[in-house]
């Protein structure tokens, strides 16, 4: 299957270190790709850099149906949209008002908000649960409410490829359930490419077709939940005792590590 947005041999880095050695990583229509590793890894850097927002020393980012001229922002950004770790806290503007951010690569400047524009906001809202809080001002939300506003944003977008670097943070655990649900419904019912950074292995193991595991800004194994999630494989980069067990009826990896105090009762 063609990718919908592949990086190729990406090499990635800031002014004075490399954090990233020729990553190769595709995403695929209808299917979750979930991106785990330690801290420091070069998860979300390599995250950012297939939303053009990381500057990309060699290699290569591209974009399905996207001929040989590289496509303007606006472009770009009606196809493929990030959620990141770091985000405004805006003031002074309403929850509607925010998830209406969402809209602009669609929208003329200066132009209204027209029916599509009402309707994909709407449905942005419903799915992610906001549509309660739509009059609400932003700056008296809790970090989890505001996640939830900043995600319907992105949904808004009606992009066919969805970044999501670390969705549930801050949520508490309806919200984390409920958004990886949202991000199962998005990839089986919608056929959206996703791109997921996760810190939590049983989520990944829970929510993604292909895992990509990633150690020292390299690719350490890439492939299904069983194949990459592995006591040897997570031992070996976490770097703690990590046992593994797999349910046989749903054929799902749990993953349990092993501190000192894990057999106390």
């Amino acid at each position: 299957m063609t990718a919908a947005l592949a990086g190729h041999e990406l090499v990635l880095g800031y002014p004075r270190s490399t954090v990233v050695h020729g990553v190769s990583v595709g995403l695929e229509a209808g299917v979750v790709t979930a991106l785990i590793g330690p801290n420091g890894s070069g998860k979300s850097t390599v995250l950012r850099s297939l939303a053009r927002l990381h500057p990309v020393t060699s290699g290569t980012v591209e974009l399905e149906g996207a001929d040989s001229s590289p496509l303007s922002a606006k472009a770009f950004a009606c196809q493929v949209t990030l959620l990141s770790q770091s985000r405004p806290h805006p003031s002074g503007l309403t929850v509607h008002d925010v998830v209406a951010f969402g809209r602009h690569p669609h929208r003329r400047r200066f132009a209204a908000l027209t029916d599509a524009d009402r309707g994909a906001i709407a449905h942005a809202m419903e799915l992610t649960g906001t549509t309660t809080m739509a009059d609400r001002a932003v700056d008296q939300l809790s970090g989890g409410e505001l996640q939830r506003v900043w995600l319907a944003s992105c949904l808004a977008q009606d992009t066919s490829v969805l970044l999501l670097d670390e969705p549930t943070n801050h949520l508490d655990l309806r919200y984390q359930v409920e958004t990886l649900d949202l991000v199962r419904d998005l990839a089986d019912h919608h056929g959206t490419a996703i791109g997921v950074v996760l810190h939590d292995l049983n989520q990944a193991a829970a929510v993604a077709d292909r895992v990509v595991l990633l150690h020292h800004g390299r690719v350490r194994a890439a492939g299904v939940p069983v194949d990459v999630l592995t006591a040897d494989h997570l031992t070996d980069v976490y770097g703690l005792p990590i046992e593994t067990t797999c349910d046989p009826d749903t054929g799902r990896v749990r993953i349990e590590p092993r501190g000192k105090h894990h057999l106390r009762r």
